[in-house]
């Protein structure tokens, strides 16, 4: 197996240490925040709003996918993190959730938009296939850490997965001896993920006419929760509601799933709900950034020049 610390180096008794699992997840926000600046440019942008944006997406989403591992995890019945609080911070031995980072992400991104008057549909419908694009260069990460795999099979493609990364019952040796294959399900979502973005790509492309607002957040929405559906099937690591057999994951895609068709029905009139009737038929491109400096420095004058008026009025 691959050694997960590709180096490290002790300064004043203080450990550090470069991990495949942090240079595997920046490159996969990297690539897919490119592919994100790419379309931006498409439809006439300007792509550097990505690049400021991703300084505040990138540690604010890390942080969100943090805490739903750790809450998702919690809620499941483990009290790993409620014993030793200190390590729900400890992003660095692995843990983190998709879900938060998107939860926690948009409301950045909601809050940058709103900043600098940028469309939000073009902003969701470059950025979502754009975190299955990173998601999907940044899973080898968890073949390394020995991890999200899935149930034991005799299928050729299966992995090998030591006794000391191994979840119960796989755990059990007598059982399941060290010649057991697991699937590699991490391995099942790169793959989906890879022909998703692929499918968002041609489609948006070759139907430009269906491919309004929202179209392509719309295909991310239906295909991001199917193939975690169904993927989910594959992992008995991931927290179940208690009770039943379903996953918590699996009611999260299972409604991405539904609402993405919802939304592509009615995106495309398939369906008509009256609060949609003025749904934008074409994206609204923010104006050039020197043009809002100087529209910002206007309006700083002019407020200075209330505040002086102010002070002298009450002066006299």
């Amino acid at each position: 197996m691959i050694d997960p610390i590709i180096f490290s180096f002790t300064i004043g008794g203080v450990e550090f240490a470069l991990r495949w699992y942090g240079v595997l997840v920046m490159s996969g926000a990297l690539v897919g925040a490119w592919y994100a600046a790419q379309e931006l440019k498409r439809q006439g942008e300007d792509e550097e709003h990505l690049w400021d944006a991703i300084v505040i997406l990138l540690p604010v989403g890390i942080l969100g996918a943090r805490l739903w591992y750790v809450a998702n995890a919690t809620l499941g019945g483990s009290t790993y993190y409620t014993q030793n609080p200190a390590q729900i911070l400890n992003i660095p031995q692995g843990g983190l959730h998709f879900y938060g980072g998107l939860l926690f992400g948009l409301l950045a991104l909601i809050w940058y938009a709103r900043r600098h008057q940028l469309d939000m549909w073009l902003l969701l419908d470059a950025l979502a296939p754009a975190t299955l694009l990173g998601q999907a260069v940044a899973r080898p990460a968890n073949f390394i850490n020995q991890e999200l795999y899935g149930q034991p099979t005799t299928l050729p493609w299966g992995i090998s997965i030591d006794a000391s990364h191994r979840i119960a019952p796989y755990n059990n040796l007598s059982l399941y001896p060290e010649s057991t294959r697991f699937h590699p399900a991490f391995a099942y979502e790169m793959v989906w993920n890879f022909l998703a973005v692929a499918f968002i790509y041609w489609f948006v492309r070759k139907f430009p006419e269906k491919a309004k607002p929202g179209t392509a957040l719309a295909l991310w929405l239906i295909l991001a929760g199917v193939g975690r559906f169904i993927i989910e099937a594959f992992r008995p690591d991931q927290p179940r509601i208690p009770g039943t057999d379903i996953s918590f994951t699996r009611v999260v895609a299972a409604a991405m799933a539904v609402i993405g068709l919802i939304m592509y029905l009615v995106r495309n009139q398939t369906i008509k709900l009256a609060f949609a009737q003025n749904w934008e038929a074409e994206y609204k491109i923010a104006p050039p950034r020197a043009e809002r400096e100087a529209e910002k420095k206007v309006s700083v004058q002019a407020k200075r020049r209330q505040r002086k008026a102010r002070t002298k009025s009450k002066e006299k």
